[in-house]
């Protein structure tokens, strides 16, 4: 089933307070009467509403629909009101190309965002491409920025993950240890970290010296854990699905209360789940990647009240409605900032309708600096149009007293690496 949702109730004044103090051109219009057409941009969003990805799904909704609110309050897209409708993949690949079809073919959207989980993005732009939609993807994965899909498909709101491992594994080696066994999710998200962070741990003076590939959808993880070598320095996990509480606590009570390796973490294993919950107290004092930092830290950004305000997230990460209703905060974002892409993409193209889709792309193609700001609150960007694929920050957490405090923080160059593609030089 398709929801549909257009963003024109008022926000909060702490929101609009925000966007002006960025510095965007966000006058308020009465109406979207001087637009050439009245008719709304139709964005597709393709939803993991079920599946294992539903808890990103979830939030991924809630970010969409607060940045559509703010979008549509200051005046939408080239003077038109923006429309989003999310469709539910099941966070099913097959379903995933469907959806597309059914954007394209059925609803006559602009464009399609919202993307996450690697296998989907892989499932369904080569229909994207076929369809010749726009397909902006959530995803973090490596598959962009290979060349291994089409002039449709982009990566503009987030880092994928080689860029993550290039930037931390320095850090990890000097800091933690340099005997590494990697535990992952075995399909296509895992299989990144796996390609990425072996050599760039090497690099880095360090080694992996085992990988634990498990099914992503395994719901006990005992069976595994034995294979960590002895002689293992530093654990890096990086789990995704309905049972992560379950890895991460069964690790805890692998180890007991002896000694244990260093832990580094990316928060995939985490998302949506309470730190302090019962049986995670062993986390104390271990380390987690985050795309943006759940707890708010000392020294935020000062965009990022109002972000919080916008999304609905309190300091701590959680629902402002329900606290017990943990935020998948570390990636969430890309969807706020992807729909701020499309919107400039959209205004720099002069978009009038799908004839102009191509425009859009070539659009986003030329962009290259993103400032901090609302529009990008996770941090400063630098998009690279011949990969489709844009560099930013890296945040390195440790859990202290319960919270995860920030402790390293990279720099959109210390993730960037040499092209692997170039796109602008592929046929639409």
């Amino acid at each position: 089933m398709t929801s549909r949702l257009i963003g024109l109730t008022p926000s909060r004044r702490t929101v609009l307070g925000g966007l002006a103090a960025s510095g965007a051109a966000l006058a308020l219009p009465a109406r979207f009467a001087s637009a050439q057409s009245a008719a709304p941009i139709k964005l597709g969003f393709q939803l993991h509403r079920t599946g294992i990805g539903a808890a990103y799904g979830r939030w991924y909704e809630r970010t969409a629909q607060a940045a559509l609110k703010l979008v549509n309050e200051a005046g939408g897209i080239n003077g038109r009101p923006v429309e989003i409708l999310f469709e539910d993949d099941g966070t099913d690949p097959k379903r995933g190309a469907e959806v597309m079809e059914k954007f394209a073919s059925q609803s006559n959207c602009d464009a399609v965002f919202g993307a996450l989980f690697s296998h989907v993005v892989v499932g369904t732009a080569p229909r994207a491409g076929e369809l010749k939609m726009p397909y902006l993807v959530c995803s973090e994965g490596h598959h962009v920025a290979s060349g291994k899909m089409n002039r449709w498909t982009l990566q503009p709101g987030i880092t994928d993950v080689k860029s993550q491992v290039r930037a931390m594994a320095p850090w990890v080696s000097s800091t933690l240890g340099k005997k590494v066994t990697m535990i992952f999710p075995d399909y296509a998200f895992g299989h990144d970290h796996r390609d990425a962070f072996v050599p760039a741990i090497q690099a880095a003076g360090g080694e992996v010296i085992e990988q634990i590939a498990i099914p992503p959808t395994e719901t006990s993880f005992t069976r595994y854990l034995p294979r960590i070598p002895a002689d293992t320095e530093v654990i890096y996990h990086v789990m995704v699905g309905p049972a992560v509480l379950t890895f991460v606590k069964e690790l805890g009570e692998f180890y007991g209360s002896g000694d244990r390796p260093q832990i580094f973490g990316f928060i995939d294993s985490l998302e949506a789940v309470n730190i302090a919950s019962p049986g995670l107290e062993f986390l104390e004092g271990t380390h987690f990647w985050e795309g943006h930092c759940r707890y708010l830290q000392a020294d935020a950004g000062e965009h990022e009240a109002t972000y919080r305000a916008a999304v609905g997230v309190d300091d701590t990460g959680a629902s402002l409605a329900d606290a017990k209703d943990i935020s998948t905060y570390a990636h969430m974002f890309s969807v706020w900032e992807t729909l701020f892409i499309l919107k400039a993409g959209m205004e720099a193209a002069g978009y009038q309708g799908p004839a102009d889709r191509q425009k859009l792309v070539e659009a986003i193609e030329a962009m290259t600096d993103m400032p901090y700001g609302i529009e990008h609150p996770q941090g400063a960007k630098t998009f690279n149009g011949k990969t489709h694929q844009v560099f930013g920050v890296q945040y390195i957490s440790k859990v202290e007293g319960g919270k995860l405090v920030k402790v390293h923080t990279t720099s959109p160059e210390d993730g960037m690496y040499p092209d692997e593609a170039d796109y602008t030089s592929m046929s639409f």
